[in-house]
């Protein structure tokens, strides 16, 4: 199958490399070259356009890091839409706001091409290892098109019903993601003010129904054992909380808990944690409270 690719981010790279050693034929394009050099060598074939992707794909994938950029790429004068052909598939992987994806899939179904919205699901260390989850939006027909590329990407992949589904399940996951390392943060804060002995005060938590996939299974290896380089960031953490209220407000589903959180991970950024892994919330809490840092010894 040809492919094309746009978006050779932290994400976008290993999924695309993963692409090309599963014997797909890839036409890629990103703003840096490095990355792009980097795909080379995998045998895929650069392109200097976004329009020249969009004309050599029967498949056409972005991976991209904001709503107003997918809107551009995909939706542009320039665009993919613009571009690609009657027929093909446009794969959004993107964390966008529903609302572009909805407008992005019917201006797709007007020039006879289908579009799929399949946020990704884990890290960037699971992208590596071809491991991500995806939660996939669009029609029966274009998602049995995309699963060979989804399966060579990721090892779990739920499709959630037509287009826009991938990308509010991705909310609505993230929401509890997200939000729980705030609490997970104000907890271990508390705990470690309080004089308590970490690992016990982890014990207890990991037996009984306070624990969270955060605190038992992501912070023992991140935050809790000194590393706070990214897997993913407090930036981006906070780029769709922001998305979440937003959708929310649009739904009129009261969120404080969500809005809350924005608030602290605002706070976090502010003190020049954007850029460390969203576990390095409770360093940003205990810095600006003057607490000690959890670590395990």
């Amino acid at each position: 199958m040809d492919v094309g690719f746009i978006g050779l981010g932290r994400m976008g790279r290993p999924m695309a490399s993963n692409l090309c050693r599963k014997g797909f034929r890839l036409v890629v394009n990103d703003i840096n070259p490095e990355a792009v050099a980097e795909l080379e060598l995998l045998q895929a074939r650069a392109a200097a356009t976004v329009a020249e992707v969009a004309s050599a794909g029967q498949v056409i994938v972005t991976m991209l890091p904001n709503s107003a950029i997918v809107d551009q790429v995909v939706g542009g004068a320039e665009g993919v839409l613009a571009n690609a052909k009657p027929g093909s598939i446009v794969l959004d992987m993107s964390t966008i706001d529903p609302e572009t994806t909805d407008r992005l899939a019917r201006q797709a179904k007007e020039r006879g091409i289908g579009f799929v919205d399949a946020p990704v699901g884990r890290l960037a260390s699971h992208a590596d290892r071809g491991e991500s989850l995806f939660m996939v939006g669009g029609e029966p027909e274009h998602f049995e098109v995309v699963r060979p590329l989804l399966e060579a990407m990721g090892s779990t992949i739920h499709h959630c019903g037509p287009v826009g589904s991938g990308t509010r399940t991705k909310l609505v996951n993230n929401f509890l993601a997200v939000a729980s390392c705030q609490m997970n943060a104000e907890a271990l804060a508390l705990s470690q003010r309080f004089g308590l002995q970490l690992e016990t005060t982890l014990d207890v938590l990991y037996g009984t129904t306070a624990v969270n996939g955060q605190l038992k299974i992501a912070w023992p290896t991140k935050v809790l054992k000194d590393d706070i380089e990214p897997g993913f960031t407090i930036d981006l953490a906070h780029k769709d909380l922001t998305l979440i209220v937003d959708a929310a407000n649009m739904a009129k589903v009261p969120m404080p808990m969500a809005a809350a959180a924005r608030e602290a991970f605002s706070t976090a950024r502010s003190r020049g944690f954007g850029g460390k892994d969203f576990s390095a919330m409770v360093d940003a809490l205990c810095d600006l409270a003057g607490i000690e840092k959890p670590r395990l010894r």
